[in-house]
């Protein structure tokens, strides 16, 4: 890491511009106030503890002398008519849930600035540091109100072209004005873009901020110029667009299979993040929509390695002939992997949901318990925080920084934030539900205007059912939301459950039509934006969103956009803390589980570096055995 000041570089004049151009950052084009210090760096750190110096050779999960070469086979839970992942249309790989396909570490997404941060290749060892990928060193100001890019020569597009600084300003303007709303809320702080020379560009703020906002620029999938621009990036396609990465599509079966190839002239090859990465000559994804085929596809051979979702397949289902044999091994890889927010989400756009009371009564209704030891043999842990098994879940009351947080909103606060620490509803594990919990449901529902009259818990003024659909694309997820219809409609409440195509479910998300939904909303280890997009009353009624309970709340949007803000960890530690607990006070959601775990079979061909990744599931560090693949 460089610090440039403004006034030593004018007393030391050509000596300083020298020297700067003997280090390969005398292109960059800039304007600094005096004594103000200039960062240049082959990365960004989001509080100043950049683990790997300038020039480190690879990450230290991966092993740099893996062997190349093979074929990779895998599943993913769902379908696609689309690999345009840029536009609102369509269901992309990268669109669907992140257990079934991004956690592979395979993409269609273009590659973006810098990696280590966002979806595309998070990092298995920091919580947020980036480093150079298409850009090779990075310029920022202590205000972080500006950031310089200065892209590697050698970045090409697998046409050819080169990567320049005019795709990565055609990249920001198309993305935000025709991109998905993902794109348009992560470049939202970003006033301009300005092309300097061929090879440096700068991203211009609206206004200082924390170096949180550098991320945003970091993070831009940097897509050809010349190839979108006579092409609609707003529509759906099954062409597979121009890309970059280490792998190329070559064969599509719409809806059914993915054929990547490594790209053996992969301009990016020799950089140190792609050290160790990228082992299979070949890869190809196969889509299923029920996940009992998919495991009966692996058990007949048809894919290498299967990510088990299902637990009572993990405890009762491996003692098939391949693994009896051997030829098939089980894993419990242990990761501190960040889950995400699992919920059963409540749609408050509907009247029925309106009522905070209401979706707390609906908790309590919900016997986890009994789920988890009758379905899952006990194999997770209950979530009670929408930032489950990190040091962002609250606990407890409100510490003295908490409260101080809290206070300005209380007035628009449950008292129960201040006085009374959040806990789930506790079941027996016998199936239905406890006298208990049904006695408090019923209490909070009347309180809420709500009584059983003939058997149907009707609206005492409207006399409107309370009924809602729930909507699901597994068929497997009726065995835990089947006993949960039966509980509620112990109390008259009649829940539908529809379980329709990907297809359909995914448009049905995008407009919000549905009661209620389950869901895993991921996080970073150091959330920065993706609060205010699953949160922010600005996201309720955008299409294409992931606000999916139509949240809105002052105190919500307040700590949401202050959260990238921060410039601690004890400041973000509080602010999210104290975010968690609204959002568990308003119960916009029945908290789910989660797991310490990643359960993987795999055929016994392959082999992995021998320290493994805190953060990522490291698939895409593997690679298979040459014995194996000789066999």
């Amino acid at each position: 890491m460089i610090i440039k000041t403004a006034h030593l570089a004018r007393c030391l004049g050509a000596i300083f511009l020298a020297a700067v151009i003997h280090s390969g950052y005398g292109n960059a084009t800039q304007t600094v106030t005096s004594h103000q210090q200039i960062t240049v760096s082959h990365g960004i750190a989001r509080f100043d503890d950049l683990k790997y110096p300038e020039n480190f050779s690879h990450f230290d999960y991966v092993n740099p002398n893996a062997p190349k070469g093979g074929h990779l086979q895998l599943f993913a839970h769902g379908t696609f008519d689309s690999l345009n992942p840029y536009a609102i249309t369509g269901i992309t790989p990268s669109g669907l849930d992140t257990y079934s396909y991004m956690r592979f570490g395979f993409s269609e997404i273009n590659e973006p600035l810098m990696v280590g941060t966002g979806f595309y290749a998070p990092s298995g060892d920091e919580p947020m540091s980036a480093y150079g990928l298409i850009a090779q060193s990075v310029e920022y100001p202590p205000e972080n109100q500006w950031i310089i890019f200065h892209l590697r020569p050698e970045a090409r597009f697998h046409d050819g072209h080169p990567i320049t600084a005019s795709d990565v300003a055609f990249s920001f303007h198309t993305l935000k004005t025709k991109g998905h709303p993902r794109y348009k809320m992560q470049l939202e702080p970003i006033s301009d873009v300005n092309v300097l020379n061929t090879h440096s560009v700068k991203f211009i703020f609206k206004k200082p901020g924390s170096r949180t906002q550098l991320f945003r620029a970091a993070e831009l999938p940097v897509i050809p110029d010349h190839y979108w621009k006579t092409r609609h990036l707003e529509k759906s396609s099954l062409t597979p667009p121009v890309n970059s990465g280490p792998y190329q599509i070559t064969q599509v079966n719409p809806g059914k299979s993915i054929v990547f190839e490594r790209r053996k002239d992969y301009w990016g090859k020799h950089l140190p993040v792609s050290q160790g990465f990228n082992n299979f000559d070949k890869i190809t994804l196969f889509f299923y929509r029920d996940l009992s085929v998919a495991f009966e596809s692996f058990k007949a051979g048809g894919h290498d390695l299967h990510v088990e979702i299902m637990a009572k397949n993990w405890k009762t289902a491996y003692d098939f002939p391949a693994v009896l044999r051997g030829d098939i091994k089980q894993q419990e890889l242990k990761r501190r992997m960040v889950y995400g927010s699992s919920f059963l989400y409540f749609n408050t756009r509907l009247a029925v949901f309106s009522d905070r009371r209401v979706r707390e009564a609906l908790g309590y209704l919900f016997n986890y318990e009994w789920t988890n030891h009758a379905i899952f043999h006990d194999m997770y842990n209950r979530a009670s925080s929408y930032f489950p098994n990190t040091l962002l879940a609250s606990s407890g009351l409100p510490s003295e920084k908490e409260q101080a947080v809290l206070q300005p909103w209380k007035t628009t606060l449950s008292p129960d934030i201040f006085n009374k620490p959040f806990s789930v509803p506790q079941h027996s594990t016998s199936e239905g539900m406890t006298q208990n919990n049904k006695r408090k449901a019923l209490a909070l529902l009347r309180s809420a205007g709500w009584d059983v009259h003939r058997g149907q818990m009707r609206h005492k003024i409207t006399q409107n059912p309370l009924r809602f659909d729930m909507i699901h694309h597994s068929q497997a997820a009726t065995r835990y939301l089947l006993p949960f219809k039966n509980n509620l409609a112990a109390l008259g409440i009649d829940m539908s459950i529809h379980i329709m195509d990907a297809s359909q479910y995914y448009r049905r998300l995008r407009k919000f039509d549905f009661g209620m939904i389950e869901k895993v909303l991921p996080h970073m280890h150091y959330p920065d934006l993706e609060p205010e997009r699953y949160f922010h009353s600005q996201q309720a009624d955008l299409e294409g969103s992931y606000n999916f309970s139509g949240i809105r709340h002052p105190a919500i949007d307040a700590l949401v956009e202050k959260i990238p803000q921060t410039t601690n960890k004890t400041e973000l530690i509080t602010l999210t803390r104290s975010l968690d607990r609204i959002l568990l006070s308003e119960h916009y959601g029945i908290p789910k589980w989660y797991s310490h775990t990643i359960r993987v079979a795999h055929k016994n061909k392959f082999a992995w570096p021998a320290h493994p990744p805190d953060y990522i599931t490291g698939f895409n560090t593997w690679w298979i055995k040459p014995t194996a693949e000789s066999e």
